[in-house]
């Protein structure tokens, strides 16, 4: 995977956005403002993402390149390495995985207002 294919496959979800809230390498994507996923554009290496606690223990033992998440929350967040022994369709996976958990932590009310438009 590289960073273009990362973007765009982050930014074509619903109610996203994109930003660079902590530097002007570190590419942060939003959901109704909660962040999902977030990667340094300049060293694309890897990826932070949020996972259940549960999923991202069982894939860090069955992945070298799931670590806990690099600055991040080691409970709810894992670094995936794209230059590793992870496969694009997997970080994909993670991705809407990601996502999904961010969306859902939202109130049934914003999420009806959201998808109401």
């Amino acid at each position: 995977m590289n960073v273009e294919n990362f973007r765009n496959y982050c930014i074509s979800k619903p109610f996203v956005s994109e930003g660079f809230p902590f530097d002007e390498s570190t590419l942060v994507f939003k959901v109704d403002g909660k962040m999902f996923a977030l990667a340094d554009i300049d060293v694309f290496q890897g990826v932070n993402l949020k996972c259940d606690p549960e999923r991202a223990i069982d894939l860090r033992e069955r992945y070298a390149g799931i670590s806990p998440g690099y600055h991040m929350n080691k409970q709810h967040w894992n670094t995936v390495r794209v230059d590793m022994d992870v496969e694009d369709s997997l970080i994909y996976e993670l991705i809407d995985h990601s996502y999904d958990l961010v969306f859902a932590s939202l109130t049934k009310k914003r999420r009806d207002e959201l998808q109401a438009g």
